[in-house]
């Protein structure tokens, strides 16, 4: 554990295209970029076949949530087991614009023209949401707002406005950006209302987080 996560008292997990960091450990791993997702994915989780089928952007989301509740021992809902109290919102800038860029290469060359509609499957920036959501039977809120920047700010004000309900006990929060396939930045962690209770100090422990990310 990080001197930082000492004095937040707060666990999330740092995702990367050079590395991976779980509550302040690092997970080994022998590659860089896409190729060192799916040597994660395969080394600590491997059941969701449907990672192999995601864009970068929700391969590296869904990565951090898995990777951060099995850190933290969250016990997995199954059958019809649902958590009406639990959020997912997350943060980003760069929306769908790797899977853009994917599909662009499929379309440059009039002599080499292959567009592939496979490359639609996972576009949109709330896919990650609703991967989570399914995967770990989470029916609350699930948001993804794209920011113009690192605006923690507007980040604290969003996740703190997710516990005005009645129904929100819990949320799963972070920010998810990909420039390409091998150009990424993510974080997860998980809140409570207490941990969403003082503004001013949750835009400071997320900023403490984003930096790690620069």
């Amino acid at each position: 554990m990080t001197d930082m996560e000492k004095e937040r008292n707060l666990k999330y997990t740092v995702i990367t295209d050079k590395g991976v960091t779980v509550c302040g450990r690092v997970l080994e791993h022998n590659h860089t970029g896409s190729a060192m997702l799916t040597e994660i994915y395969r080394a600590q989780l491997g059941d969701w076949p449907k990672f192999f089928k995601m864009d970068t952007l929700s391969k590296v989301g869904y990565l951090a949530s898995e990777l951060l509740l099995k850190e933290l021992g969250e016990r997995r809902l199954e059958g019809e087991e649902y958590a009406s109290d639990r959020a997912i919102v997350l943060f980003g800038t760069t929306a769908s614009l790797c899977a853009d860029r994917n599909y662009q290469e499929t379309i440059q060359d009039s002599d080499n023209y292959y567009p592939s509609p496979a490359l639609f499957v996972y576009t949109l920036p709330n896919i990650v949401t609703g991967e989570i959501a399914i995967r770990n039977h989470y029916r609350g809120e699930t948001s993804f707002y794209v920011l113009d920047g690192y605006d923690t700010g507007s980040m604290a004000f969003h996740l703190q406005c997710a516990f005005q309900d009645d129904v929100t006990e819990s949320l799963l929060a972070g920010w998810v950006d990909s420039t390409d396939n091998d150009d990424f930045r993510c974080f997860f962690t998980l809140m409570d209302r207490a941990d969403a209770s003082d503004l001013k100090g949750l835009e400071n422990e997320l900023k403490g987080i984003m930096d790690n990310l620069k």
